[in-house]
């Protein structure tokens, strides 16, 4: 008897020290898993809850469907927000076409005045300030012919005009220019090309208000600040000829 119980005692701790190696061996390839891991493959790793997000009153839905209208007999389709992409920036609009078709035959007409000048007036300074407008105005106007011409445009391109350009002179306003002398022609001019140059910054103050082109934005801006000089200029010479 007492040597079955030995044997029998003798078999359990066989089981037990078996089982026991069968959890080592378990452990130990899970170790080496971890430790022989390739590096370019990306390793386990807990998976955590995100975050309930943060609930802003008065933030707009940025996953909310946008209703895009459909061509003309076509519906509408509903797109999500992230399907949407924005659109782009226009580079002129037609206020700047407008601006530029009726700016060039508006300095036009200034060199048409500037010239008769050096032969029609008396006023010295008056001379120096026609030839800074011719020296201003004819590049002005190759800039935008240039303008009109990169964009596929011509003078045509802006259409028939709503109002007449402000401060054109007429052809018989033109003509009383041209026949005067002296004295005479100078008041006229500085009449005229006062009233013109006020007609330019007007236009400028409407396409900058408007208008969307940087390059046409600049001249505008040059055009106020250079006619309402001018126009200071003008009737400081012919207050000083009195």
């Amino acid at each position: 008897m007492l040597g079955v119980r030995i044997r029998a005692l003798f078999g359990r701790s066989r089981a037990i020290v078996l089982v026991e190696l069968v959890v080592l061996a378990v452990v130990a390839a899970g170790v080496a898993a971890v430790v022989w891991w390739p590096d370019d493959q990306p390793k386990p790793a807990a998976k955590a809850s995100p975050p309930a997000p943060l609930a802003l009153p008065g933030a707009p839905d940025a996953t909310a469907p946008v209703l895009m209208p459909g061509a003309p007999g076509e519906p509408a389709r509903t797109l999500q927000a992230n399907e949407m992409s924005p659109l782009p920036r226009r580079s002129h609009n037609n206020a700047d076409i407008r601006f530029v078709t009726m700016m060039i035959p508006h300095h036009e007409q200034a060199l048409v005045m500037a010239r008769l000048v050096a032969d029609r007036g008396q006023n010295p300074q008056l001379k120096i300030i026609a030839d800074r407008i011719l020296a201003a105005q004819e590049p002005e106007i190759k800039m935008l012919e240039t303008w009109l011409t990169d964009r596929g445009l011509d003078r045509n391109s802006g259409g028939r005009h709503q109002h007449s350009m402000a401060g054109m002179q007429s052809a018989e306003a033109l003509a009383r220019l041209t026949a005067a002398r002296g004295a005479d022609f100078d008041r006229m001019f500085v009449t005229m090309m006062i009233e013109h140059h006020q007609g330019a910054v007007d236009m400028a103050a409407e396409v900058l208000a408007i208008g969307v082109d940087g390059i046409i934005n600049e001249m505008a801006s040059s055009v106020i600040a250079e006619q309402t000089a001018e126009i200071n200029r003008m009737r400081e010479a012919l207050g000083a000829a009195k």
